[in-house]
């Protein structure tokens, strides 16, 4: 098996920024379709006329994992944007904050 061949990328700086942060806003989206469903799936439980106490607790726990998991998800993504906090780029126009 031969190396790989790395071609240079005629992608701007900017350009890549913009990118990563495109990127941090999809996986959010995608992230709170997720939650949306979870709430989704509490709410198909308790709407069953015979939903036991050990159902409501295994949905109950299954919804805090999830929950848990994005959260960790969301930090990370906090950690991806902070990479850019500071960054400036001459070819994105600054809109004031009204």
């Amino acid at each position: 098996m031969s190396m790989p061949v790395i071609v240079p990328s005629e992608t701007t700086r900017c350009q890549a920024i913009t990118d990563i942060i495109e990127s941090v806003a999809l996986e959010q989206t995608g992230l709170s379709h997720i939650i949306n469903a979870e709430g989704e799936k509490i709410q198909a439980v308790l709407a069953r006329p015979d939903v036991t106490v050990e159902e409501m607790l295994a949905v109950n726990k299954s919804v805090k994992s999830m929950v848990n998991t994005i959260s960790l998800l969301e930090m990370i993504l906090q950690s991806k944007l902070g990479l850019f906090e500071d960054c400036l780029c001459e070819c994105v126009p600054i809109i004031p904050v009204p």
